[in-house]
């Protein structure tokens, strides 16, 4: 009987045994996204209208030469980001909007449904001011992340991530209300983000 009570015991502590990640997080730093090169007429700034693309898996970013491969996962023009599928791209990739934080998203929901991009009609991280992960405030011309949104992204292999903007502006800090538009201007469209990437091609982070 003292024998079978162990028993019983020691399975239970097994089943209650819990795995813990050991992915780790990657940090990007000013990551330049089409930064702004002149002012239009009209006041609105532009820059040269191409992308930066990124590679999830390589951490590094890709050249231009390569957008029609799958060597690529996301890029980033302002505040627009595509995912390598669609008509983006030639790869297998995907993404959505996601409401939780960072720490806490432990793996894909069973009942997600990627998005891919189909421009200019809708993309797979959709497109505006509280739309996806960033809001635009007019008044004082600033963009900033939206607390509580991340973006799940399938890569153009297949892999999965999580992600999280963390800044829009170089050197991974918002300019003050007050500072002059100009200085807003040159620093915006370097993002700081972070991500995990689950390299077994499973969902779980």
């Amino acid at each position: 009987m003292v024998m079978l009570t162990a028993i019983v015991a020691f399975t239970a502590c097994r089943k209650e045994k819990v795995t813990v990640s050991t992915l780790t997080a990657n940090t990007v730093n000013d990551l330049a996204a089409d930064t702004i090169i002149g002012i239009a007429p009209t006041g609105q700034p532009y820059g040269s209208g191409k992308f930066t693309f990124y590679s999830l898996e390589t951490k590094s970013i890709v050249p231009n030469s390569d957008s029609a491969t799958n060597k690529w996962d996301l890029g980033f023009r302002g505040t627009l980001i595509i995912t390598n599928s669609g008509n983006a791209g030639p790869g297998n990739g995907g993404g959505f909007v996601y409401v939780g934080t960072f720490n806490d998203l432990r793996s894909v929901p069973a009942d997600s449904t990627f998005r891919t991009d189909n421009a200019p009609a809708s993309y797979a991280i959709p497109f505006g001011s509280g739309k996806g992960w960033y809001s635009y405030n007019g008044p004082t011309n600033l963009v900033t992340p939206i607390p509580g949104r991340l973006l799940i992204v399938r890569t153009a292999i297949g892999k999965y991530a999580k992600m999280e903007i963390l800044n829009y502006y170089k050197g991974g800090i918002t300019p003050a209300a007050s500072a002059p538009d100009g200085d807003k201007l040159t620093k915006q469209r370097y993002y700081t983000f972070r991500y995990v990437l689950q390299s077994d091609g499973s969902k779980n982070f």
